[in-house]
C-alpha cells in the first residue's frame, strides 16, 4: 500500500515539474481579410501558455467589446494550454482593435493589422 502511495505521489511530482510557467503566443487576425463597411469577425487566438491564469479582452478604440465567444479552456502536451475569444466587427477607417492579454501578472496588447 505504501508503495502504491508513493509511486503516485512521485507521478504527480514529476507531472508538476514537468508543467513549467510559460509565457502565451498570441495571433490577432480576422475571419475574412479586412475591408472598411463589411462584416468580419476579429480573433484572438492565445496558446502555448502555463499556468492557466489567464483573461483576453477585445478592444475598439481602447473600450472593451462586450459581446464576444470565448471557447472553452483546453490543454495540449506539456500542459500548455489555448483559448481563443472572438467578436463581430465592421472596422472603420480610423478605429484601433486589440486584443488585451493578462497572463499572470503580466499584461501585453497586441492589435489587429488589417490587410487592406
Amino acid at each position: 500500500m505504501r508503495t502504491l502511495l508513493g509511486l503516485v505521489v512521485l507521478a504527480v511530482l514529476s507531472a508538476v515539474s514537468l508543467a513549467k510557467q510559460s509565457s502565451p503566443k498570441v495571433q490577432v487576425y480576422s475571419r475574412n481579410p479586412g475591408e472598411f463597411g463589411k462584416d468580419n469577425v476579429l480573433i484572438c487566438h492565445v496558446s502555448g501558455f502555463h499556468p492557466p491564469d489567464i483573461n483576453i479582452d477585445l478592444l475598439k478604440n481602447g473600450q472593451v467589446i462586450k459581446e464576444y465567444k470565448q471557447t472553452d479552456l483546453a490543454f495540449e502536451q506539456g500542459w500548455q494550454f489555448h483559448l481563443t475569444k472572438s467578436a463581430k466587427f465592421k472596422p472603420s477607417q480610423g478605429d484601433t482593435y486589440t486584443c488585451k492579454v493578462r497572463h499572470m501578472t503580466e499584461e501585453k496588447v497586441y492589435t489587429w493589422e488589417p490587410d487592406m
